[in-house]
């Protein structure tokens, strides 16, 4: 299936100033397909995610039918409202309900422009309020997963330690970076949304 290349409206990149400031977070929805096939089907994207690049609109919108909108905490990462990432927080349960782990997409086009790391910080600054139970939040990374890394020291997370053969992914076991952690009593965390500290 031929994919239509994203090109963003003329609003979505300004000249100067905050670029990207229109950034917000709502619920991924079925009518986003042809969006989320732009990130979801991009192998440089997909490389270090757990699911292989999508390569049809329909296995698409099953995803997005039978994993996205049952989630408890996963949104669409929007630049004037239209998707072009998602970044969620998987909960836990039993003696792990304290902790919630990260997780975020952004397509390649938006790389390297801070808007990961705004997200994040955004994420961060408000989880612990629309999630009580948590007591902290935590992403693991790839050790190779170099740019991941760098949202994640950028928005103030705190690398931990390496879980030696973690998680097979793609059919090889990798280690991971029990990279940043992140709890409501290490986070200061002031009414600009910049500002966090963990």
């Amino acid at each position: 299936m031929e994919q239509e290349s994203f090109a963003p409206a003329a609003t979505d990149l300004q000249e100067g100033g905050d670029q990207f400031s229109n950034i917000s977070f709502r619920p991924l929805d079925v009518s986003d397909v042809d969006d989320f096939m732009v990130w979801a089907s991009d192998e440089r994207v997909t490389h270090f995610c757990s699911f292989n690049p999508y390569t049809s609109k329909e296995d698409g919108i099953n995803y997005i039918k039978n994993t996205v909108i049952p989630h408890p905490w996963l949104r669409a990462i929007c630049l004037n409202n239209r998707p072009i990432g998602a970044i969620s927080v998987t909960k836990n349960s039993g003696n792990d309900v304290c902790r919630g782990e990260l997780g975020y997409v952004l397509a390649a086009r938006y790389w390297g422009k801070g808007i990961a790391t705004k997200a994040v910080k955004m994420v961060a600054k408000t989880i612990f309020s629309e999630r009580p139970e948590l007591e902290r939040l935590e992403a693991l990374v790839d050790v190779e997963n170099v740019g991941s890394q760098r949202v994640l020291e950028k928005a103030g997370f705190t690398r931990e330690g390496v879980l030696r053969k973690y998680f097979i992914r793609k059919g090889r076991s990798r280690d991971m970076l029990l990279d940043f952690g992140c709890n409501l009593k290490m986070c200061r965390i002031t009414k600009d949304s910049e500002a966090m500290e963990c």
